[in-house]
């Protein structure tokens, strides 16, 4: 079964993410705003093609609109980071954790 209440509210996340408007994500896809909006609140089935084209603007595989994030992407991604870190002494880390908390909230203020 397809939730599209879950596809709209991944599409609005990613949408607020990448600094766009219904207007700009629905001039871009090619439909109206109404049309953006019913589909972020589930009020509407998507189409094929939109749905394709919303991935295409949005930058995003599609099994991340259907699904969410993979967990086995998101465990990749820690793992990467942690990586990154071995080796820091704790100047650098305290650094590098002022960096991630800053960014981490302008990400939380976008979203």
């Amino acid at each position: 079964m397809i939730d599209y209440y879950a596809i709209g509210q991944r599409i609005r996340q990613i949408r607020k993410a990448r600094g766009l408007s219904q207007d700009q994500l629905a001039e871009q896809v090619g439909i109206s705003t109404v049309h953006v909006s019913h589909i972020e609140n589930a009020n509407t089935k998507l189409s094929l093609p939109v749905f394709v084209r919303l991935t295409e603007v949005l930058q995003v595989p599609a099994d991340e609109l259907l699904q969410g994030a993979a967990p086995v992407r998101r465990q990749q991604a820690e793992e990467d980071i942690l990586r990154l870190l071995e080796g820091c002494d704790l100047r650098q880390l305290q650094i590098l954790q002022d960096v991630l908390r800053a960014v981490k909230e302008s990400l939380d203020l976008r979203l």
